[in-house]
C-alpha cells in the first residue's frame, strides 16, 4: 500500500516540519534554560510511550487466532445492492481441522452471520448453534453442539454486511455519470486488517489459502478480481443480474484479496513477458490510462528480470476508484489507486504529477513478488513490504525515465523526511511489535516507509548489486507463497554477500533513531587522519544519556580530487575510531557519506566545514551532498547544536545553484522557518530573504518553457515561481494575476505546470473575488489531478472569512472525502492564522471528521498536518489534553510526535529568534 505521505516535495505550501540539520564546530553545546525547560516538558507529554525504546502505548493483551482449525480454500459468493448500500454473501470454506474442538474462532466485523455449519468430509452436517461476536476484538466464535473431529471439512456461513462509506473494506465509492447522475461503485480495501468487513474469514497474514471468487451484479456493471473470468452467466433469480466466476488464486493472504463492481473503460497492452495489463479509467477517460499502462508494462519485464522469478499471474488490472483512502493498494493482480495515482492527461496534468504516477506503479507492481508471493509472517514486519517497495520504485522509475534524477530527489522526499521524524523522542523502531489492529494503522509512517526505504538503499550499497540481487532471488523461491520475517531475509542476503548483514541491519531496525558522526582531521604530511565517533541524535540536542545506544555505521569517504569516487570504506562498529587516509593533500577537501547514502547525520569540525563550503558555490560536490550538508546543517540549527544564523549564511551561497532537487529541499527548509518565523513580529524579513535568494534563479528560468528543456527544468520553475510569489515578489505576482486572468477568461490556458504557482500567487494575495473564481475553477475541473491542484493552495488565502470558508468548503459534497484533509492542512500550513483557525476548526467538527476517518491513517495526517506547526509550550498542553479528551487510538503516536515537535519549534524560538532577526536586519543595511 503506497499512502498518500506527500512524499513528493511540492510546491512549498505543503508544510514540512524538519528535525534539522548541521554547521559550524562541533563545539560543546552548553543547556539553557530554555531547553532544561523544554526537556521537563517533553518529559512529561511524550510520556510513557516507551521513550527510547518506542514502544507502542501500554494497550490491552491481544491474542491471535486460534491455530486448530485453518482455511485451504474460500469459496465465496457475494451479491452487492448498489442501491441500498448492503450486501449478501455465501462463504464455503474447505477447512483443516488440526485437532478436536467444539468451536471454531474467526475474524469477522460490521458483519451479521444468518447460518453456519460444519460438514466433515463424507460426514453429517452439524449446525453451529451460537454465535458469540467479540466487537472490541473483531473475532466471532461460532459454537456447536458437538466436537469437530481432525480431518478436512466444509464450513459454510450465509452471512449479511453493509457497503459502508468509510473507505475501508467492502465499500461504496461516489461517482457521477456524463449526464450528471450520481452512482456508486463497490470496492474493496482490506490492507491491514479489513478482509474481515466483507467476509468471515482468517484474517491474518501468515493464514494463505485460495480463493475462489463469484460477484452476482448489475449486467451493464464492470466486475473486477484478483483472476481473469472464468465464466459470466444471466442470474436465475433476476434478468437484470449476472453471476460472474473468477479463476482460483494461487495460494494468497486476505489483505490482498479484492473485487471492484462499477462502470469503467480501460486500455489494454500485453507486456514483453506475455502478461495482460489493464489500465481501468472512470467512462470516457479511458487516454488518460495510457501513461500508467506504458509504465506498468515497462515495469512488470523490469522486475522479473531484476528478481529473476516471472509475475505469478495470467493478468494485471490497474484501476482508478474514486473515494480512496491511501494513494494505492496492490492487491494480487488487482491494483486499486486514487484517481491522481493513476490518470494522467497528457494535456492538462503536471511534471509532477507524472513522476507521482510512475513512482506509485513502480511502488505497487513491486509488492506482487515482494509482498504478495512472499508475505511478511505478522503486522510486525510489515516495514520490509513497505520498505522494500519504497526503495525499489526508486530504481524501477530510474530504469524506466533516468532523466528524472530520482535518486538525488529520493534523499529529499524520503530520505530527510525519515531523519526527521526519527530523530523524535517519540519515534519507534522500524520493527514494532504490534498485536491489536489499531496498533496497525499506526506503523504506516514514514519509519516503515521512508526509514525502511533509506537503510535498504544504504544495505543495497554496502552488499553491491549484485549480491543483493542473488540474495533478493534466493529469498523469493525459498520463501514464494509463503511467510517470512525481516530475519528470513537478512539470512539470504548474508549467504549471498557473505558480510554480517543481520548484525549491522539489527541496529538499525531493531532500535530508534540514528547517529550523529562527529568527523575532525588533523594533517601528517600527505597522511589526513580522521578521527569519527558517533552518538545518537536527537531533535532536542545530543544524546548525553548514560545507556548511549550505537550503530553499526558504513562510512565511506571521498575527497575533491574524485567527488564521485569513493576513496575509503570502513564499518564503524564502535562509539569512536580514527582512520588513515594517505595521499590527501591541506588543500583537499574531505567529504563523510558521498551520495547521501549512509542514514545519519554529520556533524564536521569548523575548518573542514569551511573547506567544503567553497565546493557547494563552485558546483564541485555532486548535487546530492550539497542537499546533504544543507541538510544536516539546518538539522543541527533546530537542534540547538548550532545557530540557525549558520544556515542562512550558507544557503545564501546556494545562489548558483542549477539543481532541482537541491532548491526543493532548500525550499522546504525555507518553509520550515518561515512558519517557525510567523510567530514573530519579522516575519516579512525572512520573506525578503526568500525573494533575494529565489530572484536570481527565477529570472534565468523566466515563466515560459524554452526548447531542448526537460521534466526537472518544468519542476524547477514551478518551484520556483511559487516560492516567489507566495513570499510577495512584486513582478512575479504581477505576472501570475495576468496569466491567471487570461486563463479564467479563456484567452490563453495556463501551462499544467504553471498552475499550482499561479493559483498560490493570486491566492496569497487575492480577495474574496480570487477565492469565488477558484472555487467556481474547482467545481468546473473535470479532471481528480485538478480538483486537488486547486485544494491544495486554497488555505492561502488571509482574510479571516475567507480562511472560514475554505475550511467549510472542505467538509462540503464538493471535496471527496479524502482530500478534506489537504484542504485543511493547507490552511494550517499558510500562516499563524490560518493555523490557529484549522485547530479550532479541527476541534469544532472532531466527531464528524473522526466518524468519517474512524482508525485509518488520515487521522493521524489530519492531526499533523493542523498542530504540527505551533511553536508556543502550552499549545503542546492544549493538544495533549484535547485528545486525551478525545482519544484517536490509530493516531496516539502521531499526537505525541507533534506535541514533541510544538515543544521543539518553542525552543528554537525563543533560542535563535533575536540572533535571526538581527542577521536579517544588518544583512540589508548599508556598509559603514
Amino acid at each position: 500500500m503506497l499512502l498518500f505521505l506527500a512524499r513528493r516535495v511540492p510546491l512549498s505550501f505543503v508544510h514540512r516540519v524538519t528535525t534539522s540539520s548541521p554547521l559550524s564546530p562541533p563545539t560543546p553545546v552548553l543547556l539553557n534554560t530554555a531547553q532544561i525547560h523544554f526537556r521537563a516538558i517533553t518529559c512529561s507529554i511524550v510520556r510513557a510511550a516507551g521513550q527510547h525504546t518506542g514502544t507502542m502505548p501500554e494497550r490491552r493483551p491481544f491474542v491471535r487466532l486460534p491455530t486448530d482449525v485453518y482455511p485451504v480454500n474460500y469459496g465465496l459468493c457475494l451479491k452487492p445492492d448498489l442501491i441500498d448500500f448492503t450486501f449478501e454473501g455465501k462463504l464455503e470454506a474447505l477447512v483443516e481441522v488440526t485437532q478436536a474442538t467444539t468451536q471454531i474462532v474467526m475474524n469477522c466485523a460490521d458483519i451479521d452471520i444468518i447460518t453456519a455449519s460444519f460438514a466433515p468430509q463424507g460426514g453429517e452436517e452439524i449446525n453451529a448453534t451460537g454465535f458469540n461476536y467479540q466487537n472490541e476484538d473483531e473475532k466471532v466464535t461460532l459454537s456447536f453442539p458437538s466436537a469437530l473431529q481432525k480431518g478436512s471439512g466444509t464450513l459454510k456461513i450465509d452471512f449479511v454486511g453493509e457497503l459502508n462509506d468509510k473507505m475501508k473494506g467492502f465499500y461504496r465509492s461516489k461517482y457521477t455519470t456524463a449526464a450528471g447522475e450520481v452512482r456508486y461503485a463497490a470496492v474493496t480495501q482490506f490492507e491491514a486488517t479489513d478482509a474481515r468487513r466483507a467476509f468471515p474469514c482468517w484474517d491474518e497474514p501468515a493464514i494463505k489459502a485460495t480463493f475462489d471468487i463469484t460477484l452476482i451484479v448489475p449486467k451493464d456493471r464492470v466486475a473486477l478480481s484478483n483472476m481473469n473470468v472464468s465464466d459470466r452467466k444471466p442470474y436465475p433469480d433476476d434478468e437484470n443480474l449476472v453471476e460472474v466466476k473468477f479463476g482460483t488464486t494461487p495460494i494468497m493472504s486476505t489483505y490482498l484479496v479484492a473485487f471492484v463492481i462499477g462502470e469503467y473503460d480501460y486500455v489494454e497492452s500485453q507486456s514483453s513477458d506475455g502478461v495482460t495489463v489493464r489500465v481501468y479509467t472512470p467512462v470516457g477517460k479511458a487516454e488518460q490510462g495510457m501513461f500508467a499502462l506504458e509504465v506498468a508494462t515497462k515495469t512488470l519485464p523490469f522486475y522479473k528480470d531484476y528478481f529473476s522469478v516471472p509475475y505469478p499471474l495470467p493478468k494485471i488490472d490497474l484501476i482508478a476508484i474514486a473515494d480512496f483512502a491511501a494513494g494505492a493498494m496492490e492487491n494480487w493482480g488487482l491494483v486499486t489507486y486514487r484517481e491522481t495515482a493513476l490518470l494522467i492527461d497528457p494535456k492538462n496534468s503536471c511534471s509532477s504529477s507524472r513522476q507521482w504516477v510512475a513512482l506509485v506503479v513502480g511502488h505497487e507492481l513491486a509488492h506482487q513478488w515482494f509482498g504478495n508471493l512472499v508475505t511478511m509472517e505478522w503486522w510486525t514486519h510489515l516495514w520490509l513490504n513497505e520498505g522494500f517497495a519504497s526503495w525499489i520504485e526508486y530504481l524501477c522509475v530510474d530504469h524506466c525515465f533516468p532523466e528524472y534524477d530520482i535518486w538525488t530527489q529520493f534523499v529529499s522526499a524520503d530520505y530527510t523526511r525519515a531523519l526527521d521524524l526519527d530523530a523524535l523522542d517519540s519515534s519507534h523502531p522500524i520493527e514494532v511489535n504490534v498485536g491489536h489492529p489499531s496498533e496497525v494503522d499506526e506503523i504506516f509512517d514514514a519509519i516503515s516507509y521512508s526509514k525502511g526505504a533509506s537503510v535498504i538503499r544504504m544495505l543495497h550499497h554496502y552488499i553491491g548489486d549484485e549480491d543483493f540481487r542473488k540474495g533478493m532471488n534466493a529469498y523469493l523461491l525459498k520463501f514464494q507463497h509463503k511467510n517470512a520475517s525481516t530475519e528470513d531475509l537478512w539470512d539470504c542476503l548474508e549467504q549471498a554477500s557473505g558480510k554480517p548483514i543481520a548484525a549491522v541491519m539489527g541496529s538499525w531496525t531493531k532500535q530508534m533513531g540514528f547517529p550523529i558522526i562527529v568527523v575532525d582531521q588533523e594533517q601528517h604530511g600527505d597522511d589526513c587522519i580522521l578521527k569519527i565517533s558517533q552518538k545518537k541524535f536527537c531533535a532536542s540536542g545530543p544524546h548525553n544519556g548514560e545507556d548511549c545506544p550505537s550503530w553499526m555505521v558504513p562510512i565511506s569517504i571521498c575527497t575533491s580530487q574524485d567527488p564521485k569516487c569513493t576513496k575509503l570504506k570502513v564499518l564503524l562498529d564502535r562509539p569512536e575510531t580514527t582512520i588513515t587516509l594517505s595521499g590527501v593533500t591541506p588543500d583537499q577537501w574531505i567529504k563523510i557519506n558521498p551520495g547521501t547514502v549512509g542514514f545519519y547525520r554529520i556533524q564536521y569540525s569548523s575548518s573542514m566545514l569551511a573547506s567544503l563550503l567553497p565546493g557547494i558555490r563552485d558546483l564541485s560536490l555532486q548535487p546530492v551532498d550539497r542537499l546533504g550538508l544543507q541538510n544536516d546543517l539546518f538539522s543541527l540549527s533546530r537542534a540547538g547544536m548550532i545557530s540557525t544564523v549558520e544556515v542562512l549564511k550558507l544557503m545564501e551561497a546556494f545562489v548558483n545553484e542549477p539543481n532541482y532537487t537541491v532548491w526543493s529541499d532548500l525550499s522546504c527548509n525555507l518553509g520550515v522557518l518561515s512558519s517557525l518565523l510567523s510567530h514573530t513580529d519579522f516575519h516579512e524579513e525572512i520573506q525578503e530573504f526568500i525573494r533575494d535568494l529565489f530572484t536570481p534563479i527565477g529570472l534565468e528560468l523566466g515563466w515560459d518553457s524554452k526548447p531542448g528543456e526537460g521534466h526537472l527544468d518544468a519542476l524547477l520553475r514551478g518551484l520556483v515561481l511559487g516560492k516567489l510569489g507566495k513570499a510577495g515578489h512584486k513582478p512575479t505576482l504581477e505576472e501570475a494575476r495576468q496569466r491567471f486572468k487570461d486563463h479564467v477568461e479563456g484567452k490563453q490556458v495556463l501551462p499544467a505546470d504553471l498552475r499550482s504557482p499561479v493559483y498560490l500567487t493570486v491566492l496569497k494575495h487575492g480577495d474574496s473575488a480570487t477565492l469565488d473564481t477558484m472555487l467556481k475553477l474547482h467545481k468546473q475541473a473535470d479532471m481528480q489531478e485538478e480538483k486537488n491542484r486547486i485544494e491544495r493552495v486554497l488555505g492561502a488565502i488571509s482574510a479571516p472569512d475567507l480562511i472560514q470558508k475554505v475550511l467549510t468548503f472542505a467538509l462540503s459534497e464538493e471535496v471527496r472525502p479524502q482530500d478534506t484533509v489537504s484542504v485543511i492542512g493547507g490552511v494550517a500550513g499558510s500562516s499563524k492564522q490560518g493555523r490557529r483557525a484549522a485547530w479550532k476548526f479541527v476541534k469544532d467538527n472532531w466527531e464528524e471528521l473522526y466518524n468519517r476517518y474512524q482508525g485509518g491513517f488520515l487521522i493521524s495526517r489530519l492531526i499533523k498536518l493542523t498542530v504540527d506547526g505551533f511553536a508556543i509550550d502550552k499549545m503542546a498542553v492544549e493538544v495533549k489534553s484535547f485528545f486525551e479528551s478525545h482519544p484517536a487510538p490509530a493516531a496516539e503516536r502521531t499526537v505525541q510526535q507533534c506535541c514533541e515537535n510544538i515543544l521543539l519549534n518553542a525552543a528554537w524560538l525563543k533560542r535563535d529568534a533575536d540572533d535571526i532577526q538581527q542577521y536579517l536586519l544588518q544583512r540589508k543595511a548599508p556598509p559603514v
